[in-house]
């Protein structure tokens, strides 16, 4: 007699019936799922970790931003506040004249991420659906331009907007920040349109709509979502950017948030609450944006995975 019919001859129920063998399959099955669950927790630990590491800096600079600097010399950088000292922050903000700063940085941020999705679309549209030709090469060239350091076109620019009367001017630095960001859009929705429906567009046609009509009321409606990602993307990649900033807006009239931060690290190296306040200042505008469009964003996400 074998093993295998002892054992189930021991766990034989009272009336002489033996119950049936677990299959090898179900065993599989069970595994597998375990192995899943174990792998889901190992990801949701990791992406925990993560996501504390990003948090952590944002966190200094909040609890170090409103401590007392006699509370931080004695207690350090991570200990919490006893009381909240906004003394810092207001001294900072009035010192650099932070209301001008913000306001050229909205303007700025605000005017790039629009032109340059114009732009995207406009490009797009002819090299997706009105099939240039030449579009792959078009499409390799977008994508050098989008991956050449700012460190070697600052020249040519400085150059440039000094002929044109542009230089240290926020027209200046909205038409040159717009024409580089759109060519990563041109590139992204390129690719978008060129897998756009063709019975749409034939459609379109057959009722006697134009390009601008078929642009206007055909291609925007449905590359909305993804407009809204590139504004997203295209607004905080230029509220951000401090090179190209500093080397074309001198004044101090025209500087943006990021630059003012850069010029005042030197000043108040030895005041690290001063520093924190000012690193405060220049997060939260562009985080609050984020919170308020990441809906949008995660909408234009989803919608663009599903398509």
């Amino acid at each position: 007699m074998t093993v295998d019919k002892l054992t189930r001859n021991a766990v034989a129920s009272p009336d002489g019936s033996v119950p049936p063998a677990p299959s090898a399959p179900l065993r599989q099955r069970g595994g597998a799922r375990t192995r899943r669950r174990v792998s889901g927790w190992v990801v949701l630990i990791t992406l925990s970790v993560v996501a504390l590491l990003m948090i952590f800096p944002f966190w200094i600079a909040l609890i170090n931003g409103f401590k007392p600097a006699g509370e931080y010399i004695q207690s350090g950088p991570i200990s919490i506040p006893t009381e909240l000292d906004f003394s810092a922050l207001v001294d900072f903000w009035r010192g650099v004249d932070f209301n001008r700063k913000l306001l050229n940085s909205v303007v700025i941020s605000g005017s790039v991420a629009l032109i340059a999705a114009a732009l995207s679309l406009l490009s797009a549209f002819a090299i997706g659906i009105g099939k240039l030709r030449g579009r792959v090469w078009i499409l390799a060239v977008f994508m050098v331009a989008f991956t050449i350091p700012q460190e070697a076109l600052v020249y040519p620019l400085f150059v440039l907007t000094r002929d044109l009367g542009l230089y240290d001017t926020l027209t200046g630095i909205i038409i040159i920040l717009a024409v580089l960001q759109s060519a990563f859009g041109t590139y992204m929705l390129s690719s978008v349109l060129g897998a756009f429906p063709k019975e749409v567009l034939e459609a379109a046609r057959l009722d006697g709509a134009s390009r601008r009509q078929i642009l206007g009321r055909v291609v925007l409606p449905l590359t909305r979502p993804t407009l809204s990602v590139l504004v997203t993307f295209f607004f905080i990649w230029t509220w951000n950017d401090f090179f190209l900033p500093l080397i074309l807006l001198p004044s101090a009239k025209n500087q943006t948030v990021s630059v003012s931060l850069g010029a005042l690290s030197g000043q108040y190296t030895s005041d690290p609450t001063a520093l924190a306040a000012a690193s405060l200042a220049g997060i939260l505008p562009a985080l609050v944006f984020f919170l308020i469009f990441q809906r949008t964003l995660m909408r234009g996400v989803n919608l663009g995975a599903i398509k």
